[in-house]
């Protein structure tokens, strides 16, 4: 019963999202017989052979070709929909205006074309970009004065995967080494698929200079692969991963402790060990110490904010990657991006620095983001 309403959910979620642009840019224009006829058959192979591609590509086989046509048609077939929901506004508009048919949902479909064009090309040379920084500065009051103007930068969500960025890894790199930040983090989802396939594109990472820690945590998307193979990994690459424990840092005799638990999913993973467990995290500190934590999950603050964490560290909603898809993100985490209050507890939550599936970033910029620490 449960694989039959998976599949029927699959069907109307594909009928939907094809069906909507189908009928704004093909149906409604009433275009000559051989121009719905093409229109027709384009979105039809396109419905049919979506849900094939999105399971070769990302299912056990992870077929990289198979993922690259699929990710690339479900960015641009989402941001089809949006629009063409959305222009139904511009019909009203026109209707009100007195424009007659057919020119009315002739001027609403090409509408729907250019901004549709617009976006998915400015949105593919946004994810594709090195990120810019967004720099913030967060007030511990716990923090020493030797500490004071600790410089952490953070990149999350890198999601190597069927496309090739090892060049984009290599300028990430020197991005980060720019900055010189004192300490860098890694907030989860490195890379989509096996340290075999990915490790090229990974292994720049190598390269980061931080003079006072470089800390990773997994994210949700190693446990669909190797979380343990990419802990070890990152392991060997000089990181330190930080398994549900923690590290003290000093400077001129002021102390803060970096603590770090896995993604929630890895309960779930049947990997000994793996799942998040903040108390085996902060075994032992010092409660005068401050703690800044790695969380992969927004929504972990709430256990964050009982154990009186200064500062988590967050990444997973991309910023909701494509408009208006945070709307759904926003159902499942307390926030999207950027610097919140929870309690005793500030997170700050990045956009991440690379994307998921679809090349594209519409409304929801990547970013390295340098959090400057300061004492109260």
């Amino acid at each position: 019963m449960v694989g039959v309403r998976r599949v029927a959910f699959v069907v109307a979620a594909v009928l939907l999202l094809f069906g909507e642009p189908w009928s704004v840019l093909v149906l409604l224009p009433d275009w000559p017989v051989a121009g719905t006829v093409v229109g027709t058959v384009v979105f039809g192979v396109a419905a049919l052979s979506f849900p094939v591609l999105m399971v070769l590509g990302h299912g056990p086989k992870q077929s990289d070709a198979a993922a690259r046509i699929g990710d690339v048609t479900l960015g641009t077939i989402w941001v089809l929909f949006t629009w063409s929901v959305l222009t139904h506004v511009l019909r009203l508009v026109l209707l009100v205006s007195g424009v007659d048919d057919p020119a009315r949902p002739r001027i609403v479909a090409a509408a729907t074309l250019a901004v549709a064009a617009v976006l998915l090309v400015s949105g593919n040379r946004i994810a594709m970009r090195v990120p810019p920084v967004k720099a913030v500065d967060v007030v511990l009051p716990k923090l020493g004065p030797g500490l004071d103007g600790l410089r952490v930068a953070v990149i999350t969500d890198t999601h190597y995967g069927p496309l090739d960025r090892t060049r984009w890894s290599e300028r990430l790199v020197a991005e980060l080494n720019r900055l010189q930040p004192d300490v860098v983090c890694h907030a989860g989802d490195l890379a989509d698929g096996s340290v075999a396939k990915r490790r090229k594109q990974v292994d720049p990472l190598g390269g980061v200079q931080a003079p006072l820690g470089r800390f990773y945590i997994t994210g949700n998307h190693e446990y669909f692969g190797e979380a343990q193979a990419w802990l070890d990994h990152m392991a060997s690459l000089g990181w330190d991963t930080l398994h549900n424990r923690s590290t003290l840092i000093e400077r001129d005799g002021a102390r803060l402790l970096f603590a770090g638990i896995d993604d929630p999913t890895g309960a779930a993973s049947g990997l000994p060990g793996h799942g998040p467990d903040l108390a085996a995290a902060l075994d032992g500190s010092d409660p005068e110490v401050p703690v800044v934590l790695l969380a992969h999950q927004p929504k972990q603050v709430a256990q964050a904010r009982e154990e009186n964490v200064d500062l988590q560290i967050s990444g997973h909603t991309h910023g909701g990657q494509i408009w208006p898809f945070h709307l759904l993100v926003r159902l499942d985490q307390p926030t999207l991006s950027g610097l919140t209050q929870h309690g005793p507890t500030q997170l700050y939550n990045s956009r991440g620095s690379g994307f998921w599936g679809p090349p594209f970033r519409v409304f929801a910029p990547n970013e390295i983001a340098l959090l400057t620490l300061r004492s109260a």
